[in-house]
């Protein structure tokens, strides 16, 4: 877990801020509220380590109320579950850093980072998890972003930033879209998946300064930035655009009444948190020196993600939880 405080972080200012929407009121988070509303249920963190970053935040807040047992954990320590058995609450990360399939491209035998991508073929980590799913919640992006190259029906698309003669260079939008388009149309398709609701949380962005993460980039700041700070010219809110575009088409093709979409829209409000990143504080000891501006302290702002949930959920679902049960 990225605990900024144990890796050497000292300054604490950045726990104080806090988001507030316009024209209404974001209640705190309470652990309470949310096992109750999701007792007997299951829920699933898919996508790479950003998504995992939300998921253990979730889990930390939930261990206020009840300390989780963890049942299962692959070798890598990628696809984890605990249980809050007294709410009978199941909580999973999936990981899948491309949605789809994806092979890790080899030159002479050697790895490049790179991969090739089929945005048609399902990366069965976690669609085949789908059936024991209540709740899935969506996310992905940073791995999109690495020479990668794209196929449909078997067929080379096309490439994302590979500056290989004759292969057409597409850009990471059009893999982002595809991937989620299929994602989502796997969830539309299930015939044997309980009632699904689909949660996409939108694009998550890195805040380097002065270079990138392998070029002395760093994400020095203790204090959040204004609206009117934001760079807007970046791509950020294009694949906000998109991603939030490819949600939209999947609830209007939904064919199974129960099966529901919403959205977790944190982008504009994390473009306003550069101060929320670990920086040099992470505790990666084979890559020191190197600041990770992509996560998120725990605790820290991200843990916002997890009450703006809980409001989709009481608001989806309909429930009106007591007050009596806040942070109890």
């Amino acid at each position: 877990m990225r605990n900024c405080f144990l890796h050497g972080r000292k300054d604490t200012d950045f726990l104080h801020w806090r988001w507030k929407p316009e024209q209404c009121d974001l209640p705190r988070f309470s652990p309470g509220n949310f096992l109750t509303a999701l007792k007997g249920k299951t829920m699933a963190f898919i996508g790479d380590s950003i998504s995992r970053n939300q998921m253990e935040s979730l889990l930390c807040l939930l261990s206020t109320k009840e300390t989780p047992i963890q049942t299962e954990k692959d070798k890598d320590d990628r696809c984890v579950t605990w249980e809050f058995r007294k709410h009978n609450f199941t909580l999973m990360a999936l990981w899948s850093q491309f949605l789809v399939t994806a092979t890790e491209r080899l030159v002479n035998g050697s790895t490049t980072g790179g991969f090739n991508l089929h945005l048609d073929k399902i990366d069965k980590n976690w669609s085949e998890k789908l059936p024991l799913l209540d709740y899935a919640v969506f996310s992905d992006a940073p791995w999109f972003f690495r020479q990668n190259y794209l196929y449909y029906n078997d067929n080379l698309l096309g490439c994302v930033y590979c500056q290989t003669p004759d292969v057409k260079d597409l850009g990471p939008g059009l893999a982002i879209g595809m991937a989620f388009r299929a994602a989502f149309r796997t969830i539309n398709n299930c015939a044997n998946c309980r009632n699904i609701t689909t949660v996409l949380r939108t694009y998550s962005p890195s805040q380097f300064e002065n270079g990138t993460w392998d070029n002395g980039g760093s994400c020095n700041r203790t204090r959040p930035i204004g609206r009117e700070e934001v760079d807007r010219g970046g791509p950020d809110l294009e694949y906000r655009r998109i991603q939030v575009e490819e949600i939209e088409t999947a609830r209007k093709e939904t064919r199974r009444n129960g099966n529901k979409f919403e959205v977790l829209d944190v982008t504009e409000m994390m473009l306003m948190r550069p101060d929320g990143h670990p920086g040099v504080n992470w505790g990666n000891q084979w890559m020191k020196g190197y600041s990770d501006c992509i996560h998120w302290c725990l605790p820290g702002p991200i843990d916002v993600w997890n009450e703006i949930l809980l409001e989709l959920i009481k608001r989806q679902s309909q429930i009106e939880l007591s007050s009596e049960e806040t942070g109890l």
